[in-house]
């Protein structure tokens, strides 16, 4: 059996509207009609009781109702027809519109009547509250039928009732006036319907253009599905309506950007790097930022429903830890290649040494291996290479000095290299100091010839600090002001560090733009930072060279001398045993 299909809310709500408006329309109709029926009846007995009281307090009709009173007989109808009292209430009636003005003595006999024949007779309502002296106003049912009646006493000259006045109106007289303001009322009901009914309809095109016709009960799975989708993963969602204006932004989203409360909020006031507002207002579709320590990535699309544009929802995916695995890989890679060279070149020399013995040139293997021992396994095309005692930054920056001799780059050692002890923390050494020398080969090749990289190693107890000089056209993209300018001394870091003399903390991150990608640089701050150390800029360049980078690493370095011997041989072990170490991990 088909399902019956339910009834749409908007449809639900204008059947509702209309019901409502019918009974408050018909309740206010109603009490209207009512207010109504009483203002009428007040008027008629009021009327009734000014006719009463005038006729009443008349000189000729109290003279003649108390001639009549006084008179101990009951007069005749042939002696009133034409009398004072019967022409005056006659006249009275027919001015006034009363159906009835009748006048009687204190027994209650009619003197003046609408109808001559009950003349002489006993009135057929109680009179004696009037005789008392009282004003009597009410609805009766009398010989003439029902009606708003007043009775006012008729005095004599001492004040004594002496008889009575009773005006009535009928009751269709006194509600003539009513079926004209029923219709009135009745239209005014039927226009209020119809202006309701339009206004219902109205508000069910904007109900359902507002909630692009979706209904109450697929909101509430909307919620749903939103809250759970939000909540439920990792990712950062924003979404930015048509007007730029935030209007979700999940837990996600506000950790990964490092913001709070944007929901409301302008884009162009939320306070986020150019990168991400570019990508979120839409114009990117897929891009990546670097937001103080984080490398985010942004995929961007527009939504749509029946062809009408709601805004951009971005979903933000911290990619920090991919993009720093990938430059441990680099390391390990150029590491293995440096390893590979070293052995090739090895065994080669070895084969020398060993073909000099076979011919008996003993004296020649000899000064052979004298030469090998002093200039190492492999001739890496390092200037100053003799100045690293460390075999491991030997090795490593020998592999980096390979690549960059490969496009044109010479890598040399400064003068003023001094490093007592051994490298510890071989991993982040060589993720902070690759990443220095790749940017500064990338920027020396773009700066014409010569081609060099300068590279200074020193060590401040178990800190390592290195810098790295190029022969590039500097960071001629950033302003020196943008995040505190070089040489202003005890510029605070972000950590709130002091920083070295000379030092620009935060511009190292407006520098990626202009010395490498973007990316290495702050996971360089970010290695450097975690274990207490920082990355700077010493100098933006320009001139003899170009910029100037420096970094601390602290607890990278076990010093060699006295009690610290083992540990330098154990720091020297860990060396060898780096990757094995990151592999146990």
């Amino acid at each position: 059996m088909p399902r019956r299909r339910r009834m749409r809310f908007a449809t639900r709500t204008l059947l509702l509207q209309l019901a409502t408006v019918a009974l408050v329309v018909a309740l206010c109709t109603g009490v209207y009609l009512l207010l109504a029926v009483q203002q009428l009846r007040a008027q008629a007995e009021s009327s009734a009781l000014g006719i009463a009281r005038t006729l009443a307090e008349d000189p000729e009709i109290r003279a003649e109702v108390a001639r009549a009173s006084a008179d101990p007989g009951t007069p005749q109808a042939a002696d009133l027809r034409d009398g004072v009292l019967q022409r005056t209430a006659t006249a009275t009636a027919g001015r006034t519109g009363a159906l009835f003005v009748v006048i009687t003595d204190d027994h209650g006999i009619r003197l003046a009547h609408p109808d001559p024949d009950r003349l002489g007779q006993e009135v057929s309502t109680p009179f004696q509250d009037v005789l008392a002296g009282h004003e009597v106003v009410e609805w009766e049912t009398g010989t003439l039928g029902d009606s708003a009646r007043a009775k006012a006493p008729v005095r004599d000259q001492g004040g004594t009732p002496v008889g009575e006045v009773s005006v009535g109106f009928a009751r269709a007289g006194v509600f003539d006036d009513l079926p004209p303001l029923l219709a009135v009322i009745g239209i005014a009901a039927v226009g209020s319907l119809l202006l309701a009914g339009v206004a219902a309809l109205v508000l069910r095109r904007r109900w359902e253009r507002l909630t692009l016709g979706v209904q109450p009960e697929e909101l509430v799975a909307l919620v749903q599905n939103q809250t759970a989708v939000l909540d439920g993963v990792d990712d950062g969602v924003l979404a930015v309506d048509t007007e730029g204006v935030v209007r979700v932004c999940n837990a996600a989203a506000e950790r990964l950007l490092s913001v709070h409360g944007l929901v409301g909020v302008p884009l162009d006031r939320t306070g986020l790097p150019d990168a991400v507002r570019d990508a979120v207002s839409g114009g990117r579709a897929l891009s990546e930022a670097v937001h103080r320590d984080r490398v985010l990535y942004l995929d961007t699309r527009p939504v749509e429903r029946d062809g009408r544009a709601l805004g951009t929802v971005a979903v933000i995916r911290d990619r920090t830890e991919l993009v720093a695995l990938s430059e441990r890989l680099e390391t390990v890679r150029t590491m293995t290649a440096a390893l590979r060279v070293q052995r090739h070149e090895f065994a080669n020399r070895i084969h020398v040494a060993a073909g000099l013995i076979d011919a008996e040139r003993v004296q020649d293997a000899r000064e052979f291996l004298a030469e090998l021992m002093r200039r190492g396994s492999v001739d890496f095309p390092v200037e100053g290479r003799e100045r690293l005692s460390d075999p491991f930054l030997r090795s490593f920056l020998g592999a980096k000095a390979l690549e960059a001799s490969e496009r044109g780059v010479t890598l040399r050692i400064a003068e003023d290299t001094h490093l007592l002890g051994a490298v510890v923390e071989a991993e982040d050494v060589a993720a902070v100091l690759g990443n220095l020398v790749d940017n500064a080969v990338t920027a020396a090749v773009a700066g014409g010839v010569p081609r060099w990289v300068e590279v200074t190693v020193l060590d401040d107890a178990q800190a390592l600090v290195v810098t790295v000089a190029d022969s590039g056209a500097g960071l001629d993209g950033a302003s020196p002001g943008e995040r505190g300018a070089p040489g202003d001394p005890g510029a605070d870091s972000r950590e709130g560090r002091a920083a070295p003399e000379g030092a620009d903390p935060e511009g190292a991150e407006d520098a990626g733009a202009v010395h490498g990608h973007g990316l290495g640089l702050s996971l360089s701050r970010e290695i450097a930072r975690r274990g207490g150390g920082d990355l700077w800029i010493i100098d933006r360049g320009g001139g003899e060279h170009g910029a100037v980078f420096a970094a601390r690493l602290d607890g990278a370095v076990a010093p060699i001398g006295g009690a610290g011997r083992a540990d330098a041989d154990s720091a020297r072990e860990r060396t060898r045993t780096g990757p094995e170490k990151e592999e146990s991990r």
